[in-house]
């Protein structure tokens, strides 16, 4: 089965249109996302309905809780609160209840785990090996499948274990090995923070055991306009266009 990971949308309905067009090239079977559907950006209320309409699976991101909310967005910077309240006031109580009824973390057929942040954390970052090697140990503890899928950072990366170390893999794509585990993150779709401005995703091919990095083009200033429309922070509009 090919699965589409994706992580951060945050309310980009740009990036989340061409992607889906790469992933309807790619025959994606179903979409996973990892959180932060909402947040920064302008189309929030469509976002979710793309979502909720192709059945994807989808776990609660910190941005998403923030506007469900379940906790106050007070340790955000300015900017990301702003958009917290924006998106209050222009959410549909009907995509508030979505939003609110997400899982933190789901476990997809015995084969992988989604989450957003680490497996016990929404809103802790899993930033270095370190935060790596933690969170393989609480795989373990929590007894989920080796394989997990986390966003938050908005960066591509692929941690596996070694000898009880983490271990940053740089090859795309990437094949699986049996018995190894594996944290791996898609990258931002909706808010790019590699300096690459470009929606980021990966597919996750079940029969191959392997999983591969995608990047897909998309109208990065019509999305840039609606920020600035909405009344949104402008460095929100300025930063989709660096990739940062």
């Amino acid at each position: 089965m090919l699965y589409a990971v994706i992580s951060d949308i945050h309310s980009n309905l740009e990036a989340l249109a061409a992607f889906l067009e790469a992933a309807r090239r790619l025959r994606v079977e179903k979409v996973v996302c990892l959180g932060d559907i909402v947040g920064y950006n302008a189309n929030p209320n469509e976002c979710i309905e793309i979502l909720r309409d192709r059945g994807a699976i989808c776990v609660l991101g910190n941005h998403d809780s923030r506007v469900a909310g379940f906790e106050e967005p007070t340790n955000f910077n300015y900017h990301a609160a702003a958009a917290v309240y924006w998106t209050r006031d222009a959410i549909t109580p009907e995509n508030l209840e979505f939003l609110k009824d997400l899982p933190r973390s789901v476990t997809v057929k015995g084969r992988f785990t989604a989450v957003h942040g680490w497996l016990n954390d929404t809103d802790r970052y899993i930033m270095g090996p370190r935060d790596a090697e933690r969170n393989f140990r609480l795989m373990e503890s929590l007894g989920t499948p080796d394989l997990c899928f986390f966003g938050h950072t908005h960066v591509p990366a692929v941690y596996s274990e070694k000898d009880g170390e983490a271990v940053l893999l740089h090859e795309n794509p990437v094949k699986l090995a049996k018995g190894a585990k594996y944290l791996i993150n898609p990258g931002g779709l909706g808010q790019p923070r590699d300096r690459d401005p470009r929606a980021a995703f990966l597919v996750y091919d079940t029969r191959k055991n392997q999983a591969a990095f995608h990047r897909v083009e998309y109208d990065v200033r019509s999305a840039s306009e609606k920020v600035l429309k909405a009344g949104l922070p402008d460095r929100l509009a300025e930063r989709l266009k660096l990739g940062w």
